[in-house]
């Protein structure tokens, strides 16, 4: 869009048929602000969308988070609610550090990522179901105020967030929970000499015990594949890789 070629976009036309939220989340996911970029339709029907996916997810949970919330230890919580809990911090830390590099694009990637996980939450109204809720909201809500702030603030009054922190723009920004973040079991690359033959679902901690690896690999069928009987001479673990190397 220029000036120049006289192809430029009305915002005033935009904020008419969408809302200024909408202009705001279309233009932010564009691209980094130094570069160029072109106009799209579909672009910005995608970014009204996804605002009332957000307004549909927090309205359909309102009554729930209504109740007092109620205390959980993450540590025993579902696994599915646990994976969801790890994504939702994974992607805030994401959005916090693209907003120290003025990386506005992948801020509202973030964003998206978040509500993505939210939405993949098993349907259930169990207290720690509820509580992720919660906590997903609050998060979400303050990393795109800045670039949503009407719907933000809108949806931060009616789910009582104001009531515990106050005004959004006074909410202290959200903090990583580095706990949340470890994995129980992360999937590894598997070597027989050297060379790539699948990969293999590990316990983390079996990564820093070459024992329990040792256990965990000889039940893999990638590793009864191509090991087999055969005497394991060494294994070779890069752990920040994760991968494991078998010399045979």
């Amino acid at each position: 869009m220029s000036k120049s070629k006289k192809n430029g976009v009305d915002p005033h036309e935009l904020i008419a048929r969408y809302g200024a939220d909408t202009a705001r989340l279309f233009s932010m996911f564009l691209g980094p602000p130094e570069d160029s970029a072109l106009w799209s339709d579909a672009a910005v029907d995608g970014a009204y969308r996804f605002l009332k996916r957000l307004w549909a997810y927090a309205q359909g949970r309102a009554e729930q988070l209504s109740r007092t919330p109620t205390p959980v230890d993450w540590a025993h919580a579902s696994p599915a609610l646990r994976e969801i809990r790890r994504e939702l911090h994974l992607h805030l830390k994401q959005a916090d550090d693209d907003y120290r590099r003025i990386k506005y694009n992948t801020v509202v990637s973030a964003g998206m990522k978040m509500l993505n996980a939210l939405e993949s939450a098993p349907a259930e109204a169990t207290p720690a179901a509820i509580e992720l809720a919660r906590e997903g909201l609050s998060l979400l809500l303050r990393v795109l105020n800045p670039v949503v702030p009407h719907i933000a603030h809108a949806l931060w009054e009616q789910l009582g967030y104001a009531a515990k922190y106050g005004d959004i723009l006074d909410a202290p920004w959200p903090t990583v929970d580095t706990a949340a973040l470890a994995q129980e079991e992360v999937e590894i690359v598997l070597q027989v000499n050297g060379k790539t033959r699948g990969k293999v679902r590990v316990p983390t901690r079996a990564l820093y015990d070459e024992e329990q690896l040792r256990r965990v690999l000889h039940g893999s069928a990638e590793f009864i594949r191509y090991v087999g009987s055969a005497v394991v001479k060494r294994l070779i673990v890069v752990a920040e890789r994760r991968l494991v190397n078998v010399v045979v």
